[in-house]
């Protein structure tokens, strides 16, 4: 894990230069596709992420290395052809876990943070989530482990894979030419992204479009259909955390009000959005009927308030950076104690920012917090030896 610290160290500062740009480039265009408090909120939901992989806050049902010592016919060298052909077969696993991801009940919980901003800009590449606890999908890599590609060349292209997916979250590219057929452009994933009837559960491809023209799930941008962001169900909150577990909770609340026991069981692997009949009748929950008539989440912002969220969100990337560079002299418990306050430093601006009327107790409680990890270690985790 610190060597992927060490490889996000490297390209996060790539991912806030490319949005600066993008955003001067809007700006000089007269184009308003950014919003303070959603790009904060996108930014803090990708540190949350980032942190939480890191700490290694997940488990696989079964690993990579495990399936390929098992099955695998032959051994071959990681040659450039095979790292080639690895990077085909993850993008082949990415294609039906993303799809899945969008189709079954339960498995929607783990990607809504990606869709909830009602933007589209490259920060909401970053909207990553911390609610993927289990990974459901290695099994899709049998391809490569029944051909023997080696774990380590898995373990290199999975990151460089997940990297090259943030370009074209964009709306100031338009078409590309003849790369419209092969690879995922930024045209593409604007109908993914969109919660249009045209263009609803289409797209899938990360990396590669073929596998969408293949399986039935290829949508082109239409001129006359401008795509509208978002989810169906808005999250209606800056919040990360909240965003992770908001249709958690409303699946596992759904399931214990229901009285049908066939619907307490089967709610989990229903189409996304499905609820129980008697729970839809007694419980409605809001969702957007039509596309073109609904308000964007916002909430009254002073001047004050977007400077305080920016810095501490920029205070809190500082964080992380220091925390990759030295994860192996923090050590344990350290690291979780570190990962804990950034977790509670962005769950308490982020309340702010939603003007949450506790908002400043989660602020003191931070500030306590911070206040005692620096008496604890008598700095901050061996800043001052290490800076």
């Amino acid at each position: 894990m610190q060597a992927y610290g060490a490889i996000l160290n490297i390209v996060t500062p790539i991912f806030f230069l490319l949005f600066f740009i993008e955003t001067i480039v809007a700006w000089r265009r007269g184009e308003k596709v950014i919003r303070g408090l959603d790009s904060i909120s996108s930014f803090s939901s990708g540190i949350t992420n980032v942190v939480k992989d890191v700490l290694g806050l997940s488990i696989g049902i079964i690993s990579y290395y495990w399936l390929v010592d098992k099955v695998a016919l032959i051994q071959i060298e990681a040659t450039w052809a095979v790292y080639a052909i690895a990077f085909l077969v993850v993008d082949f696993q990415g294609y039906w876990g993303h799809r899945w991801s969008h189709e079954i009940n339960f498995l929607w919980n783990r990607h809504i943070i990606h869709h909830s901003s009602e933007e589209f800009n490259l920060s909401c590449a970053l909207r990553q989530p911390i609610s993927t606890f289990i990974s459901y999908f290695t099994f899709l890599l049998l391809p490569a482990a029944l051909l023997g590609v080696p774990g380590k060349v898995i373990a290199i292209i999975g990151p460089l894979h997940l990297f090259l997916q943030y370009w074209y979250h964009t709306q100031l590219i338009g078409k590309m030419g003849w790369l419209e057929q092969v690879i995922v452009t930024p045209s593409h994933h604007r109908v993914h992204h969109a919660i249009n009837a045209e263009y609803m559960d289409k797209n899938y491809g990360q990396i590669f479009i073929f596998w969408d023209k293949w399986f039935g799930t290829f949508q082109e941008e239409r001129a006359d259909v401008l795509p509208v962001y978002g989810v169906k169900r808005p999250v209606r909150t800056w919040n990360p955390f909240k965003i992770n577990f908001q249709h958690f909770w409303l699946i596992f609340t759904d399931a214990w009000r229901t009285r049908s026991w066939w619907d307490k069981l089967r709610i989990w692997f229903m189409p996304t959005g499905w609820r129980p009949a008697d729970v839809q009748a007694q419980y409605p929950v809001y969702a957007i009927s039509d596309v073109y008539q609904f308000d964007k989440y916002d909430t009254p912002a002073s001047r004050a308030l977007v400077t305080w969220s920016w810095v501490q969100m920029f205070f809190n990337y500082f964080l992380l950076i220091y925390f990759f560079a030295f994860l192996g002299k923090i050590g344990t418990p350290g690291v979780f104690l570190y990962g804990a306050f950034v977790f509670v430093s962005i769950y308490a601006y982020t309340e702010l920012m939603d003007r949450n009327r506790y908002a400043l107790l989660f602020e003191t409680l931070k500030s306590a917090f911070g206040l005692y990890l620096i008496w604890q270690s008598g700095d901050w985790f061996g800043a001052r030896e290490n800076v």
